[in-house]
């Protein structure tokens, strides 16, 4: 069963960039363009059948901020995503329960690692996920392919869910270094490349890892 992520977002061109890529990432995306028709959503969806929502603060109808008591009482965590980029609509946000607060325009990697961290910390992240004939257990920190344990280095196994997690979105290698190895890490890009091939080789994701010219590298994975 996909993650579900409500986008509340009344800009039907920003809605739909942010849900197709949601959708690419694995996640099922409900868009929804105006205040009221969220307030009826969310109070008619089942508790805990939605595991979080990108919120525009100015919406018509209802807006963000308002909607918050009712995302609270469904227990949906939220992460506002907003041109309003003043420090009192931003610590208004925080302190009125929101767990992160994006400002527009944004970059969909910097989303979809936000949004990651907060399904971590709230407990409502993806325990696994499979792609193709791999599936990947993010309780158990393991691999399988066609049910049998592949042996993974530590970063080997983090460069892959990182892949996994962002699927079908380019990475730098750049990117990939300061997420795995830090920012404080001093060797070569070249470091990714090698771990790269160590992946396309033990899970045979040759056609899956695809590196993309000059900038890095993709997981695909339309299924």
């Amino acid at each position: 069963m996909k993650t579900r992520i409500l986008v509340i977002e009344d800009d039907n061109s920003i809605s739909e960039l942010i849900c197709m890529n949601l959708e690419a990432a694995g996640y099922e995306a409900i868009p929804i363009l105006d205040g009221l028709e969220a307030e009826s959503f969310i109070k008619a969806a089942e508790k805990g059948s939605i595991s979080l929502a990108l919120v525009d603060v100015m919406l018509p109808g209802k807006d963000g901020f308002a909607l918050m008591e009712d995302l609270q009482g469904a227990e949906v965590p939220v992460i506002y995503l907003t041109a309003k980029d003043d420090v009192i609509s931003k610590v208004h946000g925080l302190k009125s329960g929101a767990e992160d607060y994006i400002v527009k325009p944004f970059e969909v990697l910097e989303l979809l690692v936000r949004m990651e961290k907060v399904l971590k910390r709230t407990g409502k992240s993806r325990e696994k996920i499979q792609i193709r004939d791999v599936i990947i257990d993010l309780k158990e920190h393991s691999v399988t392919k066609s049910g049998e344990k592949v042996p993974l280095k530590p970063m080997e196994y983090e460069l892959l869910v990182t892949l996994a997690e962002g699927k079908n979105v380019a990475f730098s290698r750049e990117q990939l270094l300061n997420r795995i190895w830090g920012t404080d890490y001093v060797g070569e890009t070249r470091t990714v490349d090698v771990h790269i091939g160590q992946l396309r080789k033990k899970l045979e994701f040759h056609d899956v890892i695809r590196t993309i010219s000059k900038t890095g590298y993709r997981l695909e994975d339309m299924e």
